[in-house]
């Protein structure tokens, strides 16, 4: 009886399975029929030229990762990974992406600090449908300005903080108020490298978002949705409504994951949103070696669980892991931290 893999394929004709259950490959069989003689006429192929160079298009950047040699490592939690150096690198993003939700949470750098806002009488920060310290709900009344403070929370996600010493200065340059109903001057604006602002667009994506909120009757109002919802579901479900003209997934998953790890709004991811062309979802498919989405949020999940991560912190780890360079996000040029968490991931990939 033939035997197929997790791939759909004959064990016998895939290149992975048959590497892992050392199966010698089927030979391929070659056409019977008759060749030509006449050359193919050369058919250019988007996106390349005939020299065998990119073609560039406009706002496409092209960015070469260097993949360690095939040293010999295997991990069931990495299965797409053949290189220790390529697996140990992924610990250190990984360590270091929960290092800095851990910072969002206890002690936010910069703009983010005017976010979480004013304190709860318990010292964390006062989440939205909570109590107010006077006594009063928290909820879009300009008592405790929580739609400025989700407002700043979207321009940041949206500009993304800078690479250096001050990374917000930008974003302090052209912020707005949000009662002011003005839209920021973004002409020559300087954008992180997580940014969804698009010169072309100008502030368009900037009025799909307030045209978003209005509907909702207020930001907080879109935010929270029911309250009786789960932060896991009300994560995905602010997530889902965000999908905005211009607002792309990484700008959306960043503001989420910050307006919960500050405590504005009671959101927790239950997934990383994976699909489309995004360097997390091409490093997941690298590092878990499969491209069915299902099956990348399951060894995702997987992951995160046996590295004792929450599973938001995967998102900037895959996509540093991917680029090959780390975006602070905010954290600026500090001395390197100490990253608790790295034994236990190291651990876990069997390092």
């Amino acid at each position: 009886m033939p035997t197929f893999c997790r791939h759909n394929h004959l064990v016998q004709n895939c290149p992975i399975c048959s590497r892992e259950q050392a199966i010698d490959l089927r030979p391929i069989v070659s056409s019977s029929a008759p060749r030509t003689t006449q050359p193919r006429p050369a058919t250019p192929r988007p996106g390349r030229t005939r020299g065998g160079g990119s073609a560039s298009r406009p706002g496409v950047v092209v960015r070469r990762v260097a993949r360690g040699a095939d040293d010999g490592f295997r991990s069931s939690l990495a299965i797409g990974l053949r290189s220790s150096e390529e697996a140990g690198r992924l610990a250190q993003e990984l360590a270091f992406a929960d290092y800095r939700c851990a910072r969002l949470e206890e002690d936010p750098p910069g703009l983010y600090r005017e976010v979480r806002g004013p304190a709860a009488p318990d010292g964390g920060a006062l989440v939205a449908g909570s109590a107010a310290p006077d006594g009063g709900a928290l909820g879009s009344d300009g008592s405790v300005e929580l739609e400025e403070r989700s407002w700043l929370a979207f321009l940041i996600a949206y500009l993304s903080p800078l690479e250096g010493d001050t990374p917000f200065s930008e974003i302090e340059r052209v912020r707005t108020s949000w009662a002011s109903g003005e839209m920021p001057d973004l002409d020559g604006v300087q954008t992180g490298p997580r940014s969804a602002h698009d010169p072309a667009r100008g502030t368009r994506t900037l009025e799909a978002y307030r045209a978003w909120a209005s509907r909702a009757g207020s930001q907080a109002a879109a935010f929270t949705g029911d309250f009786g919802w789960t932060p896991e579901r009300r994560f995905a479900r602010a997530y889902e409504r965000l999908a905005l003209p211009g607002l792309q997934r990484d700008a959306r998953f960043d503001l989420l994951v910050t307006l919960g790890r500050l405590g504005v709004y009671d959101l927790q991811a239950a997934s990383l949103a994976l699909g489309g062309e995004n360097d997390v979802t091409v490093g997941a498919k690298r590092a878990f070696g499969i491209g069915d989405p299902l099956l990348l949020e399951r060894r995702a999940a997987d992951l995160a669980q046996a590295c004792s991560l929450p599973l938001e912190a995967l998102d900037l780890g895959l996509y540093n892991w991917q680029r090959g360079e780390r975006a602070t996000l905010g954290l600026g040029a500090e001395p390197d931290p100490e990253l608790e968490g790295l034994p236990s991931i190291q651990a876990a990939l069997e390092l």
